[in-house]
């Protein structure tokens, strides 16, 4: 029987990740004003989308939150998106996955992807030294 899906508990808030972080908070900051942009657009299928992806990561179903978001940079790396790395990273950290779950999710990726991830994974691996400092 699935659970029923609902918002995940983070350990962390995003404030909390902004001052932490440097990247990450330009990450944050620079992402709030672009999705204000868009969110100013109006746009139904958009925001379609978005509730999708939001949906897709949320706690129930067979798999945790922090399962979900390490998969999401998984993916996201072996696909070379350095704003969906950031984004997954710092759920991740905020679900409360360890560097080692993190680090290894991004070897995964760059076994899949090949050497072409690597520029995204030293990225990614900046971010984490900066969280897990």
């Amino acid at each position: 029987m699935q659970k029923s899906s609902r918002e995940p508990v983070f350990l962390y808030t995003d404030e909390q990740v902004r001052e932490k972080s440097p990247i990450a908070r330009s990450f944050l900051e620079q992402r709030e004003v672009q999705n204000k942009a868009v969110d100013e657009a109006n746009n139904k299928l958009l925001k379609r989308i978005y509730n999708v992806d939001h949906n897709a990561y949320l706690e129930g179903g067979a798999l945790a939150a922090r399962t979900k978001e390490l998969m999401g940079l998984v993916a996201s790396a072996a696909l070379r998106c350095d704003d969906c790395i950031n984004y997954h990273i710092i759920q991740s950290y905020r679900l409360g996955a360890s560097r080692a779950e993190q680090e290894e999710s991004i070897n995964i990726a760059t076994v899949v992807g090949g050497t072409i991830v690597v520029p995204h994974l030293r990225r990614a691996y900046m971010l984490l030294g900066e969280l897990y400092a």
